[in-house]
Formats: C-alpha cells, sequence, structure tokens
C-alpha cells in the first residue's frame, strides 16, 4: 500500500543514501515529459524537507528549462537490492549556478566532478513510499566512467561550448538560461 509523508523520515533518508540510481521527472505546461535516471554520488538530503541533487552536463537540459516554465519536480527511488521498495519525493526546485552566490557552499557537499553543471535545490512537499514488489533485482558492479572522461577532456571551455551548442533550449523549444 501506498503511503504518504509530509516530509523525509529518518528511515526514508537511510533508504535513500543506499540508492546507487535514482530518476528525476518534470514537465512543462505543453510539451514532453521528460524522466531522467541519474547516478554518480550526486544526491544529498539536506534535512526533512530539502535536498540538493548535482547535475552534469548532458545531452539535453531539461530539467532546467521545465522548472522555470512549471516549477514542479519528481524524483523516484527503486529498491534494486533487498527489501522491496519505491520511493518518490515530490517538490518545486530551483536550479543554483556557478554565478549564484551560494554555489561555493552547496558545491563543496559534492565530489569534484568534471562537466558539473548545475545544482538542483528542491524543496520537498510531500513523500510517498510503495511497495515495489514487480522491481526486480539488479547487482551493483560500479560507475560508469565515460561522462567523467568525456567532460574532463573537453575541459571547462569546451564544456561551456557544448552548453552554447546543446543545452540552452529543451527539446521543446524552452529557454534553460543556462549561459545567463
Amino acid at each position: 500500500m501506498a503511503k504518504f509523508y509530509t516530509s523525509i523520515t529518518k528511515r526514508v533518508q537511510q533508504f535513500i543514501e543506499k540508492q546507487k540510481v535514482f530518476f528525476v521527472a518534470t514537465a512543462p505546461e505543453n510539451g514532453r515529459i521528460n524522466i531522467s535516471p541519474k547516478g554518480m554520488d550526486s544526491f544529498r538530503v539536506m534535512n526533512e524537507n530539502r535536498v540538493l541533487w548535482l547535475n552534469v552536463t548532458g545531452s539535453g537540459n531539461e530539467t532546467a528549462a521545465h522548472l522555470l516554465e512549471k516549477n514542479r519536480i519528481t524524483i523516484m527511488f527503486c529498491s534494486f537490492e533487498g527489501a522491496p521498495n519505491i520511493l518518490r519525493l515530490y517538490g518545486k526546485g530551483k536550479e543554483i549556478k556557478e554565478t549564484d552566490p551560494n554555489w561555493n557552499e552547496v558545491i563543496s557537499l559534492f565530489p569534484e566532478t568534471p562537466g558539473t553543471r548545475q545544482i538542483f535545490d528542491i524543496a520537498i512537499e510531500s513523500v510517498q513510499t510503495s511497495c515495489g514488489m514487480s522491481i526486480p533485482f539488479f547487482e551493483y558492479k560500479g560507475e560508469r566512467e565515460e561522462l567523467n572522461d568525456w567532460a574532463a577532456k573537453k575541459g571547462k571551455d569546451g564544456i561551456k561550448d557544448y552548453w552554447e551548442a546543446k543545452n540552452q533550449t529543451s527539446i521543446d523549444g524552452l529557454a534553460t538560461h543556462i549561459l545567463n
């Protein structure tokens, strides 16, 4: 049975901290819903109603565009080992960029990661757990390094060039303001 909570409990936080992958979903008013798998050491529970997620450069920048237009986000974790569980965090998010005054404070919470693009600061409005009994077991074998290798090879200037060419608009043409 699904259960709703108004905040992240200690038990929920412990579950989050054990997960190796999570999924981020956003949607604009009109257009495509975006769901992206995320990994790496990129998620922090700050308190019972606030989480941070470090986002790295990728093929698109849908989350930024969607949050600017329709500020809502869902983050989902699934248990792929141990007891079955699905966890959803529902909230509103804001983007923090390197040029923002609180960047140094939040970036210091994460390991140095090539291609870091932004951090999303998410205010959690509700938390839902559900059974997850249909989710199969998977074995964690390690992190993929291809994205980090690609970003390190491009360097900071190359990454900014990539943002200019590929990350300024969503797939539906919404502005991301990545360079502002």
